[in-house]
């Protein structure tokens, strides 16, 4: 009975912790401990729940015939759901994002909600779309991303000088909301990984796709299933994308990573995170009869050549040798995966066009972060004492770094994700 009664109460205590801070302010107003914390747990909750139902969904649909009502596209709208609400206290309130951020976070949330009847009425004028590469798709990446960068800089200036965010959490939390970023910018790759496997195993003679899936693409095609139907469906777009893609917008995500959280493994932590989580949810959707996707191993090897590659401590030079050696790790690396395991077609000439494009996104990406005070030096927090008394023992990857970590941090740190984000409440 007691327990019935306190979990009765827990809406109007929520509801009367929250209503104080309903009131109209501009960005950038003084946001309390406790709200901030809720805030962007809330920004954690709604990207975790976006990864997840994304990484479904794109294994859903090849397997069966797209359905608005799947329980992927269920799970990514209570994400959304958040990711608005949080928009909208933004937005109204002014608290947890200065300006910048909060046009980020309301301009991704306004893409994002167009796009969602639009790609409704692509599918119900055009059918399937062949490829994740569609308009409509698109619009809804670039949402997200825009809701994401919105909160990175949220999170960047709000956590900066907060005495009950360490340096670490503050690191931990960016370089979280950066593999969210780098997840967003790479699912469309996903067609790719997914689509190689669903060619070998129609040319063994059992695809993956149900037979309704293949024979309503086929139908839309206008031409029988075939393997040059299969080619189409699972491939349809040319073998230099993948790379070109991964190898420019990819890794100027990791460029850009690395010069705002500061930390030596930065990249390569952001990607071993992200293909961790690939390798972890790959048994899970195949054990429940889910296609399987080849996971791109070579991301990690990439990320160790970003982090390498800010060994060189000229800008300009470390663009050109960043780009070139990062270029032949993104190459290198899908040679050996290919080789051992299963890599996505990818046109090998195409390196000079990914190394020439990787140059100018590197260079853009150091002189806006320069430009705009973004890089981890600029930060009240990332300089000082403290600072250099606690820096982020994972993506350092010193034992140094680990012991200075475990002087500073308290003993009775919260659990699970409250180790990332919590503050204390605040007294009376």
């Amino acid at each position: 009975m007691t327990q019935g009664t306190t979990l009765g109460n827990v809406p109007a205590r929520i509801i009367g912790w929250a209503l104080p801070y309903w009131t109209r302010g501009e960005a950038g107003r003084q946001t309390p401990a406790d709200l901030f914390r809720v805030l962007y747990l809330g920004w954690l909750a709604a990207f975790v729940l976006k990864v997840l139902g994304s990484s479904w969904d794109v294994s859903w649909h090849f397997r069966w015939l797209r359905d608005d009502l799947a329980p992927p596209h269920l799970l990514n709208t209570v994400g959304t759901v958040i990711a608005v609400g949080l928009a909208i206290v933004h937005w109204y309130t002014g608290y947890g994002v200065d300006r910048t951020a909060s046009r980020l976070i309301v301009w991704g949330t306004g893409v994002f909600l167009v796009a969602i009847p639009l790609d409704l009425i692509n599918h119900r004028v055009n059918g399937l779309d062949i490829t994740a590469w569609s308009p409509s798709h698109a619009l809804l990446f670039i949402g997200t991303a825009l809701m994401i960068a919105g909160a990175i800089r949220g999170w960047w200036t709000g956590s900066a000088g907060r005495p009950e965010i360490s340096p670490l959490r503050r690191s931990l939390v960016l370089g979280g909301l950066f593999a969210f970023f780098l997840e967003n910018a790479h699912f469309p790759e996903q067609h790719q990984e997914y689509g190689v496997l669903e060619l070998a195993s129609w040319d063994r003679g059992h695809p993956y796709a149900e037979p309704s899936l293949l024979h309503f693409a086929a139908d839309q095609m206008g031409r029988a299933v075939d393997r040059a139907m299969i080619v189409k469906f699972s491939l349809p777009i040319p073998d230099y994308v993948y790379p070109v893609y991964a190898g420019i917008l990819g890794m100027a995500i990791l460029v850009f990573a690395r010069l705002m959280v500061g930390r030596r493994l930065t990249a390569t932590t952001i990607t071993a995170v992200y293909v961790g989580y690939r390798c972890l949810v790959w048994p899970l959707l195949v054990g429940t009869g889910f296609p399987p996707s080849a996971v791109p191993f070579f991301f990690l090897l990439a990320g160790v050549c970003v982090d390498a590659a800010f060994l060189l401590r000229q800008p300009y030079v470390r663009a050109v040798g960043g780009a070139v050696l990062v270029t032949a790790a993104v190459y290198g690396g899908l040679a050996v995966q290919d080789r051992l395991l299963e890599a996505p077609p990818y046109a090998r000439d195409s390196w000079p066009v990914a190394a020439a494009g990787l140059v100018v996104a590197w260079l853009a990406v150091e002189w806006f972060v320069r430009r705009h005070g973004l890089a981890a030096s600029d930060s009240g927090q990332a300089t000082g004492t403290a600072a250099s008394v606690a820096p982020l023992a994972v993506l350092s990857g010193t034992a140094q770094a680990s012991e200075a970590v475990e002087q500073q941090a308290p003993a009775d740190l919260p659990a699970a994700v409250d180790v990332a984000v919590a503050a204390p409440e605040p007294t009376a």
